[in-house]
C-alpha cells in the first residue's frame, strides 16, 4: 500500500496521526526557542534590537526562581480568580442579556441604545470610573473583566438567537410548547455554538484587561508583578510575566472550547482533509447510513432553503 486512500477524482494523503500531530508542533515550539536563543545570544540588531532581550536560558532560570517562591503563586491565584469571577458574571448576564433583546423588541427598545453606546469603548478605559465606583481596586478589577469579557458574549448570544430557524420554534409551538418550553428546546440550544464562540473571544479579552487593570491599580496579580519587574528593568522577569500570561489564557480558552465541543456533540462536525477543504460528515459514526438530501419533484417546487427564508419571513411579520 502507498499510504494514500482513494477517492472521486483521484488519491489524497492520509491525514497524519496525533503522534505525528504532537509531534509537529513540538517541532515548531522548539524551533521558535532556539530562533529566539539564536538571535539574542548573539546580540543581533537588524532593526529590530535582540540585544535588549533577554536569551531563553535566562527567562528560564528566572522562571524556576520564581516557581520556588510564594508571591508568583500568589499572583497566579489572584489573577485567575479575578478571570474566573469577572468571566462567569459576563457569561451568565452576557447570555441572558444576549437572548432577552433578540426575542424581546421591547427589551431591545429599552437597552439596546445603552448597550450600544458602551460597547464601543474599551474596557480598560474604564478604570477612571471603577476606581471611583467601587470601594476596593479588587471590585473594580473584577468590573473591569466582567465588562470586558460581556460584550463579545451578548453579541454572539443575540445574533444566534435571531439566526435560529422559526420553523423549529413553530413544531414546538403546535405540540403545545409554551414560551419556557420553546427557551429550553429550541432557543438555548440551537444558539449554542454562537454562544460559545463569544466566550471562546470574551475569556481572550478578559485575560488582556485583567493583566491591564492589574497593572494600573492592582496590588497583587500577574499583571502588577510584570509591571513592576518593568520598572526595576528586570527584562528577564517581564518575560516570565508573558509567558505565564500566555500559558493561563491557552488554557483557559482551551477549557471553553472542550466545554463547547461537550455540550454540542450533536452537531454535525467537519474533518481537515489536507487539501485546505474540510469534509462535511466525517464525524458520522461507523455503520451509520448516509442518505442524500432529497430533490424536489417539479423545478417550481420550493427548496428547503426557500421554504426557510419564507417562514422566517412570516415569523417577523
Amino acid at each position: 500500500m502507498s499510504g494514500r486512500t482513494p477517492r472521486a477524482g483521484g488519491f489524497r494523503p492520509r491525514y497524519p496521526r496525533r503522534a505525528g500531530r504532537f509531534a509537529t508542533r513540538l517541532a515548531a515550539l522548539a524551533a521558535a526557542l532556539g530562533l529566539w536563543q539564536l538571535l539574542t545570544s548573539l546580540d543581533i540588531d537588524l532593526w529590530l534590537r535582540f540585544s535588549q532581550f533577554p536569551t531563553v536560558t535566562d527567562v528560564a532560570g528566572t522562571f524556576a526562581d520564581r516557581l520556588s517562591g510564594a508571591d508568583y503563586w500568589t499572583d497566579l491565584t489572584d489573577s485567575l480568580t479575578r478571570i474566573l469571577t469577572g468571566f462567569l458574571l459576563a457569561a451568565l448576564l452576557g447570555v441572558a442579556t444576549g437572548v432577552l433583546v433578540a426575542r424581546s423588541r421591547l427589551a431591545e427598545d429599552l437597552l439596546g441604545p445603552v448597550l450600544e453606546v458602551i460597547r464601543p469603548i474599551p474596557a480598560i478605559a474604564l478604570v477612571p470610573v471603577a476606581i471611583l465606583l467601587f470601594p476596593s481596586n479588587e471590585q473594580g478589577i473584577v468590573f473591569i473583566t466582567f465588562t470586558a469579557a460581556f460584550f463579545p458574549v451578548l453579541v454572539s448570544t443575540r445574533h444566534a438567537v435571531r439566526a435560529l430557524t422559526p420553523v423549529w420554534e413553530e413544531a414546538v409551538q403546535t405540540m403545545g410548547g409554551g414560551r419556557w418550553r420553546i427557551l429550553a428546546s429550541v432557543v438555548l440550544p440551537g444558539a449554542l455554538p454562537g454562544i460559545f464562540g463569544g466566550l471562546s473571544v470574551g475569556i481572550g479579552v478578559s485575560w488582556i484587561c485583567v493583566i491591564s487593570a492589574e497593572m494600573i491599580s492592582g496590588q497583587y496579580g500577574v499583571g502588577y508583578r510584570t509591571w513592576q519587574d518593568y520598572t526595576v528593568v528586570n527584562y528577564a522577569g517581564v518575560f516570565v510575566g508573558m509567558v505565564t500570561i500566555g500559558v493561563l489564557g491557552w488554557l483557559t480558552s482551551t477549557a471553553v472550547e472542550l466545554l463547547g465541543r461537550r455540550l454540542t456533540r450533536w452537531l454535525p462536525r467537519t474533518s481537515y482533509d489536507g487539501t485546505g477543504r474540510s469534509r462535511p460528515g466525517a464525524a458520522t459514526p461507523a455503520g451509520a447510513v448516509t442518505r442524500a438530501p432529497a430533490t424536489p419533484a417539479h423545478p417550481e417546487s420550493p427548496t428547503p432553503a426557500s421554504r426557510t427564508e419564507e417562514a422566517h419571513d412570516e415569523h417577523l411579520v
